[in-house]
């Protein structure tokens, strides 16, 4: 699995409907798997942020190239890529049972 992959599927709790499209089932739509691209599109990463705040973490940022939930904190080259970086952090972490999604 990609980087968005995990965060749509652990964080964002999508469901893969087929090969090219996700479906969010809390708000009853499906997205085009091109279309989501939280690590370009700071809009689809405030998404992920605010996910995570409803799950109990909180959000920090510099405002350009760091973000943080809780403790974990990541960068990159835009704020949007180190939202991605930290989200996947906390979701690719093999050690968290995942009955907490």
């Amino acid at each position: 699995m990609t980087k968005i992959e995990i965060i749509a599927r652990r964080i964002l709790e999508w469901k893969l409907n087929r090969w090219d499209r996700w479906y969010d089932y809390k708000n009853d739509k499906f997205i085009l798997v091109s279309d989501f691209q939280p690590d370009e599109n700071l809009d689809h990463a405030m998404l992920i942020v605010e996910r995570l705040k409803e799950l109990g973490f909180t959000y920090k940022t510099n405002g350009t190239s760091e973000a943080s939930f809780d403790d974990i904190c990541e960068t990159g080259e835009t704020l949007a890529q180190a939202i991605t970086n930290a989200a996947y952090s906390i979701a690719d972490n093999s050690s968290i049972d995942e009955g907490w999604i």
